[in-house]
Order: C-alpha cells, then structure tokens, then sequence
C-alpha cells in the first residue's frame, strides 16, 4: 500500500498580496490554517508544502508541515503554474522512493476549509473510477444573464436570449472553489480538468472566498469572524 500525501504549494514572491502565505490572518500565519486542517483530517501520512521561500519553510515546519526540499526556481517563478509545480513537488517525492496513492493539493489560501470535506473527499474518490475530487460551490446568480463589457464600455450579454429568462429555469452552475484537489497518482491519469472523471466536492458559499487581493482578504477575515461568532453561540 502506497502513501496518502498533502501537498500545498506556495511560493514567495506573491506580488498583489505581497508575502501572502504568511501574513497574519486573525494572528496566524494564513498557510497555517491550511496545514491544521490537513492534520485535523487524519488522513495523511505526510503534509509537505512546496516552496522556493526559505521564511516560508521556516513558519511551515512551526506549524507542523515537512518540507522536503526547495522548489526549483523554474517551478517558483511568475509564469509557472501551480499545476506544474504540484506536479513536479510529487515526482520529487517519488523519486526518493516515496509510493503515493492518492494525493490531495490543498491551498495555502484556504483558512475557511474544514476537514470534514477533505475526508468525503478521499471517501468518494475512493469509492468511484474518477481520478479527481475536489472543491467546488454553486455560483451565486446566474451565469447565463451575465454580460461583459465593450472596448466602448457598454454591456453585451453572453447569452442575450436568456434576458427574460425566470432564475429559476436556468440551470444552476458550479465553480472551483479552490482549496482542494485530490487525486489518484498513476502514470495513465488524464490531466485534470472540469469533467466527468472530475468529482465535485460541494461546499457552502460562506466558506469560499479566493484571496488574491486586500479586498478579497478583507472579506476572507469577515466570514472567518462571522462563522467563529456563529460556533460559540
């Protein structure tokens, strides 16, 4: 039998939030979070996070994480994608003799995930021929009334036949959440994508929010206060 491994890649050089992965968020590092729930769920053998940042290693062995190794700047830099280096951190453990089954991405922007939704995820990979569980939420409209706008600034719908459509005959739409991935790790999986060997892991709007801006973590720190407020009732 084969290992179950977190891995959560972050890198150093964030630019719009700038030392994001640990910036203090509601007095911890925000990478953290991501980390305790990884050893919250029980289910892994090791939690490596993947970075290029030495004062990231650093707070990420405080917090209870491995870190192997450094990335390799090739996988650290602005266009590299996370998918990438993910991939490449996997291998590197693999290549040390580590046998891994699944494996399962987590984020390190992820303060709102619970551990409950990492375990039905590996649960229902588990029980199913699909490749990938992961993380996923409703949208909160819908996407077929959405418009963009013109290079004159004006509005043009994507779907403008759907203008009088009643909400409620449209089909509801989904997106990644972005704070989990599982995955089975054998050489014949198909790169992941949004499909039918794609498992949707459904969570609550409240407990999803990207963090790519200040605006965004502002908001982020919001639900967290809000949903802590709410547990002590």
């Amino acid at each position: 039998m084969g290992s179950v491994v977190a891995l959560i890649p972050a890198r150093g050089g964030s630019k719009r939030i700038p030392r994001k992965n640990i910036r203090l968020f509601h007095g911890r590092p925000l990478i953290a979070y991501s980390i305790e729930t990884a050893r919250e769920s029980g289910l892994f053998d090791r939690i490596v996070v993947s970075t290029d940042d030495e004062e990231i290693a650093e707070v990420a062995r405080k917090w209870g994480a491995e870190v192997p190794f450094l990335r390799d700047p090739e996988y650290a830099d602005d266009h590299a994608t996370a998918t990438d280096a993910v991939e490449h951190s996997l291998k590197r453990l693999e290549a040390t003799g580590e046998s891994i089954d699944y494996a399962c991405t987590i984020y390190p922007t992820a303060p709102l995930l619970e551990a409950s939704y990492l375990v039905e995820g590996l649960e229902r990979l588990k029980n199913s021929d699909a490749w990938y569980a992961f993380s996923a939420t409703s949208m909160p409209f819908p996407i077929w009334r959405t418009f963009h706008l013109t290079k004159e600034g004006r509005c043009e719908m994507f779907w403008p036949e759907h203008f009088g459509t009643r909400s409620q005959d449209l089909k509801e739409a989904y997106q990644d959440a972005g704070q989990f991935y599982w995955e089975r790790r054998d050489e014949g999986k198909p790169p992941f994508r949004f499909a039918s060997y794609a498992l949707p892991i459904l969570l609550p709007r409240y407990m999803v929010q990207d963090i790519d801006t200040f605006e965004d973590w502002e908001r982020a720190e919001m639900m967290f206060k809000a949903r802590e407020e709410l547990r002590k009732r």
